[in-house]
């Protein structure tokens, strides 16, 4: 698997040729998971079916039963990502933050996701 690096702001990096990409390591799933939820629902033209219903299924009010079932579902659905090991979610209603973090074994070996959303 190859996938294009991100930098700190999350933008694709550029100008080291073969060193813009990761190649056959846990990171490169792993980056295809984080890329996956920060993905909206109906964000992307080509599939409006595709993304992360995050206004319906994970932050809304009455989604405590369905918030973490549909963030595992993403995690397992990006290419590469064979388990989730270990996976835990807070919601901080005041501060209207989510963070979450997952242990994930891919087919290039174990890596962890973890990050405010």
């Amino acid at each position: 698997m190859r996938y294009r690096k991100l930098d700190e702001n999350g933008d694709y990096v550029f100008g080291r040729q073969q060193a813009d990409f990761w190649r056959d390591v846990p990171e490169a799933p792993a980056q295809a998971v984080w890329t996956r939820l920060q993905m909206q629902y109906g964000e992307w033209f080509l599939d409006t079916t595709d993304g992360t219903p995050w206004k319906t299924r994970v932050l809304g009010k009455y989604t405590g039963s369905t918030r973490d079932p549909v963030i595992r579902a993403r995690i397992l659905g990006t290419e590469g990502v064979t388990e989730v090991v270990s996976y835990f979610s807070d919601l901080d209603r005041n501060t209207r933050k989510f963070f979450g973090q997952a242990e994930i074994d891919t087919i290039y070996g174990r890596t962890t996701v973890q990050g405010p959303i």
